[in-house]
């Protein structure tokens, strides 16, 4: 099978998901499939839930790298895989996973997928999604506080101490790696149609 694997960065909040999302309403989940880069955090089941609590989920290190890459040649190969389930209430991954089938077109979606040359070298497209650091923070706010049950002043802090100075060190430096960068995300209509096009003439 000849499986492309598009990769979508950017900063927290930026509008990576809204953009994949739009790409599988497109073109269905039979054409599409998404990994979702937050869904390979390390699992430690060694540490207390206050010592999870205080890890900085903001270094590329906080990723089980090797597993996610083993999944991507996995699907390229045409076999399914079970991505895994991460639960943000107890900042550790759960005993769930989520089928990913090999469709023509895999999206990988992350922060940091920029940051790591191995997955780098397994996309066949990547696009970085720039969107302002006001906009980023306030959108951080409004789902983590509204979906995944975290307080106002955990989701500054956690800002503040990680967030911000990994986003400078690691998230803006790997847009360099980008073969298009768009802002806004899915709301970029004109970029949103080039990717369309493109998607659309590799699946021909």
């Amino acid at each position: 099978m000849d499986t492309i694997l598009i990769g979508i960065a950017g900063g927290s909040g930026s509008g990576k998901t809204t953009l994949a999302n739009s790409l599988v309403n497109y073109f269905g989940e039979d054409e599409v499939s998404i990994l979702r880069h937050d869904n390979y955090y390390k699992r430690h089941d060694e540490m207390t839930f206050e010592e999870r609590r205080h890890l900085n989920y903001d270094h590329p290190d906080a990723f089980d790298t090797d597993l996610l890459c083993e999944h991507i040649r996995e699907l390229k190969a045409g076999r399914r895989v079970e991505m895994p389930v991460y639960d943000y209430s107890i900042h550790n991954r759960s005993d769930k996973t989520t089928a990913v089938l090999p469709n023509p077109v895999i999206i990988l979606e992350g922060i940091m997928i920029f940051a790591e040359p191995t997955l780098v070298d397994l996309m066949d497209f990547k696009i970085f999604v720039d969107t302002d650091a006001d906009e980023r923070i306030l959108r951080r706010i409004m789902r983590d506080v509204n979906e995944r049950g975290r307080s106002l002043e955990s989701v500054v802090r956690q800002y503040r101490e990680t967030v911000k100075p990994m986003h400078e060190q690691f998230v803006e430096p790997s847009k360099r790696k980008a073969d298009i960068i768009i802002p806004e995300g899915g709301k970029n209509d004109a970029a949103m149609q080039f990717i369309v096009d493109f998607i659309r003439n590799r699946l021909r």
